[in-house]
């Protein structure tokens, strides 16, 4: 994708910018965006132009900290039923995330985790990758990457259809939130540069989302029908919505995206 490339390049100069003037290793570059809007891309265009130039450098997608189907069959038993589905604070193994992060900052050799999607559970650590040092750069990315807690005001009204039918009382999601409040924000505290790639809006990536699907349906021969994509994009909605409209406050460089997920217009913020 050439503007997975053009994004890279400008992400890669606001890094560049910050990265000699911190002594932390390794450098974590956290990169947010909605479900389809590039991350996995630009993450390997970023890569590609910081090793180009003798940076050693990884990538972590967050969704390779989920939980095990198993755990989030259990919290769906313990806690609320909609945890069952991979998304929401709550779903990720936030523990194995900061014990990695701890590991690679004393120069540990490490693993990192792989989830893979099409059976909905964690790969094996046979599978895991293996780095032999910590790298100079580390990629941290995810559709919720960097994001704040909501204000309990904001939680008070269901915002689509799973909500007021599956959540009405609010328990699923003020669990989320008291777990973004908490643990995520200590891991996401190792983010020393964190950009946006902001979507136009929620609606498009409901649409960015169908399209992902129906490629794994091309590649695989099997996937979610589209029905069943649409209600699963309705877990990552609230969330969604609020970082479009706050993290371009206080992230250091925010991307604003067209429906072919190109820059719009040159619109960036740092």
């Amino acid at each position: 994708m050439a503007s997975g490339s053009a994004i890279a390049e400008k992400i890669e100069q606001g890094v560049r910018a910050r990265l000699h003037a911190c002594a932390r290793r390794p450098f974590v570059v956290g990169l947010c965006g909605a479900q389809g809007s590039g991350k996995s891309t630009v993450a390997a265009a970023l890569k590609a132009l910081l090793e180009r130039d003798g940076l050693s450098c990884a990538i972590l997608s967050i969704d390779d900290l989920y939980r095990t189907k198993a755990e989030r069959q259990r919290l769906a038993t313990e806690v609320h039923p909609l945890l069952a589905t991979r998304g929401v604070p709550g779903t990720h193994d936030i523990a194995l995330g900061e014990a990695l992060f701890d590991a690679l900052a004393r120069g540990d050799a490490v693993t990192l985790p792989r989830f893979d999607k099409a059976i909905d559970d964690r790969l094996p650590v046979s599978d895991w990758e293996r780095l032999a040092e910590p790298p100079a750069v580390l990629i941290f990315e995810g559709w919720l990457v960097g994001a704040r807690p909501q204000s309990a005001a904001a939680l008070a009204s269901p915002v689509n259809a799973l909500e007021r039918a599956e959540d009405a009382d609010g328990a699923w999601r003020r669990h989320a939130n008291a777990q973004l409040a908490g643990p995520y924000q200590q891991l996401f505290a190792r983010i020393d540069y964190l950009a946006l790639l902001a979507a136009p809006d929620f609606a498009v990536v409901e649409g960015w989302r169908l399209e992902q699907e129906h490629e794994l349906h091309a590649r695989r021969g099997a996937g979610m029908s589209d029905e069943q994509v649409r209600r699963f994009v309705q877990h990552y909605e609230r969330l969604t919505r609020h970082i479009l409209a706050e993290m371009p406050a206080y992230a250091d460089m925010t991307i604003a995206l067209d429906v072919d997920r190109a820059i719009h217009a040159g619109d960036i913020r740092a």
